[in-house]
This record gives structure tokens, sequence and C-alpha cells, in this order.
């Protein structure tokens, strides 16, 4: 099993490049999605973070006002660290469980934002850094998903540095142009995942 590490800033395009890799065959361990899942309705998460942060962060419907709660903690480094100590070890549990459940001979791809942050690299056979400019990322976070610029600024600043994050890459995956660029780069990268893979 080859273990990769995947991670790019907010707005990287990082997204994107765990989707095609996981079309031409890894296993993609989304971090991001295990953290929404384990704080769906119902789920002891959802109810602890709502013990600590209080019924004002869920929407009508019961559900996590997840950009409400953000603004909240990226504002404030220590309500941030109290949110990462609820969600971190259920998405850990989520993510043991499905790499047991891999092949022995699988390529798999733990999609993680915050593996510089928390200094993840040791964890992984290869660490793939997916980069853009952070202009770049501004852009696309108002185009796509309708933030406002200075929140996007924000959000940026509160992730490691472009510097930090390329200095953590055994891979870099430069997307700035194109989604046809992104996908032949994507396709050297596999080619260079399955090579080692097949070395042991």
């Amino acid at each position: 099993m080859l273990m990769i590490g995947l991670t790019g800033g907010i707005g990287s395009g990082k997204s994107e490049v765990s989707k095609r890799l996981a079309a031409r065959g890894a296993v993609v361990i989304d971090a991001d999605k295990i953290a929404r899942e384990v704080v769906e309705p119902g789920t002891p998460g959802l109810a602890r973070v709502v013990a600590a942060f209080g019924e004002e962060m869920l929407r009508p419907g019961g559900s996590l006002d997840r950009e409400r709660l953000g603004s909240v903690v990226f504002a404030d480094s220590e309500k941030l660290a109290a949110l990462n100590a609820i969600v971190h070890p259920l998405v850990g549990e989520r993510v043991a469980q499905l790499q047991s459940e891999a092949a022995d001979d699988a390529i798999v791809v733990y999609d993680v934002p915050l593996l510089v942050e928390n200094n993840l690299a040791p964890m992984y056979d290869v660490v793939v850094v997916v980069d853009a400019a952070d202009d770049v990322r501004v852009k696309r976070l108002a185009e796509h998903r309708g933030m406002a610029a200075a929140d996007a600024e924000a959000r940026i600043a509160a992730q490691a540095s472009r510097e930090e994050r390329l200095a953590a890459a055994d891979v870099v995956v430069s997307n700035e142009g194109s989604l046809e660029e992104l996908d032949a780069r994507v396709g050297e990268v596999w080619d260079e995942l399955l090579a080692r893979a097949a070395r042991g």
C-alpha cells in the first residue's frame, strides 16, 4: 500500500486533483468530507460542537451552520483549537476504518487540507502539494464559492504559507492554468505513483 498525502491551500484546486486521482484508481480518503460526516445531525460529534459553541451554530433544520461556525473559529485560534479537538479524533477513527478496508496493493490518497499545519508529512510515503498563487486562489474563491475577497484572504492567512507547503512537497502539481493542463499533470503524477508502488 502506497500512502499519499495530498494537500493544498484553500482554492488551490486540491479537490479537482483528488477527483482525477480517484478516476484513475486511487482509493481517496477525504478528511474534509469525513469531517462533515462526523458532525451530521444525530452524531455525537455535532452534539459536542453544540455543547462547545452553542445552539446558534445550528441551522433551523438542525444541521450545522458551517459558515457561521467558520466565521467564529477562523477569527480565534483558541476556538479553532477547541473545534479541532472535537473533530480530529472522530475523523481519525473513520480514516483508520477506511484504510483497513483498502487492498494491500492500493494507492491510498489522503486528502488532508491541514497536512503541513499539523506536521503530518512523515505519515505518508509521498506528499503531493497542489499549488497556485494566492491571488489566483482569492479569485477562484470569489468565483466558485461567492466568498468576499477579505474572507478568502483571511482563510488563506489562517493556513500554512505557500513556501511552507512547497517545502513539505515530494511532488508539486501546479494549478494556475486550464483543467486540461491540470488533467495532463495529474496523469504524469499518477504514472509516477504507479512506478513508486511497483518498486515497493
